[in-house]
């Protein structure tokens, strides 16, 4: 069976749409603030699907469900790392994204937001590099 990756794509696409429009934007304007908002909310969301996914990515190389399962966020990409899921630089942007959003949850205001939003460009790349991979796994 096929990973289902419909919703991540979506996900994706939203993401480069609202990041775009920000772009876009005027800097003091309303618009300007629901499209950070909505890029941050994005990325926050990509990122937790991130981890769902590779979570049935990394299924056959466990004894069962409960096992990968038990895995931590940043464990289940030092386990794709080893099984050639990923390359060693794309773990440690997905650690670096996962740090970021660590941050972002405890702080609340423009600043955080910003940080999020320089990453932006490399995590879409990273979002879709990773979604090829899961369309390449099966699991039974």
């Amino acid at each position: 069976m096929k990973i289902d990756t419909t919703f991540y794509n979506r996900c994706i696409l939203t993401l480069e749409k609202a990041h775009s429009l920000l772009l876009n934007a005027e800097k003091e304007s309303i618009e300007y603030e629901m499209f950070r908002s909505a890029s941050v909310k994005e990325f926050e969301i990509i990122l937790e699907q991130t981890g769902k996914l590779l979570k049935k990515a990394l299924q056959p190389y466990f004894h069962s469900h409960k096992a990968v399962d038990a895995l931590v966020f940043k464990e289940l990409f030092r386990q794709a790392g080893q099984h050639s899921l990923l390359t060693v630089d794309e773990i440690e942007r997905w650690f670096i994204y996962r740090d970021n959003r660590n941050t972002t949850a405890h702080d609340y205001g423009v600043h955080f937001a910003d940080k999020t939003l320089k990453l932006l460009p490399q995590f879409v790349i990273d979002a879709k590099s990773i979604e090829k991979t899961f369309k390449q796994q099966s699991y039974d």
